[in-house]
């Protein structure tokens, strides 16, 4: 099942946040970074059933080299993008998120 990627406004915000923490530590790090989240959701539209849910159908993938994960969470016409979360976050922020 191959499936069109969709994240929310609050995911954007929380990759856009990301990208500049990592940006100005080292410039070109947070491009490395967006590459990463870019990768992650190639692979969630490829297969978006490969990972099981977690809790309440929200599914997480991992990011390379960066402590992130993306969760989402697969609609009938697409995979919602939740949240993109540094995975020291304390995970309840997601229940306000849907």
């Amino acid at each position: 099942m191959r499936a069109p990627v969709r994240p929310t406004s609050a995911a954007c915000a929380d990759l856009i946040a990301a990208h500049d923490w990592y940006e100005q530590r080292s410039p070109g790090l947070g491009k490395d970074f967006v590459r990463m989240v870019d990768a992650a959701f190639t692979g969630i539209a490829q297969n978006p059933e490969l990972l099981p849910p977690l809790h309440r159908g929200l599914r997480r993938v991992l990011l390379r080299r960066f402590p992130y994960a993306v969760f989402y969470r697969i609609d009938p016409d697409a995979v919602r993008v939740i949240a993109v979360l540094h995975t020291a976050m304390d995970l309840r922020r997601l229940e306000a998120r849907g």
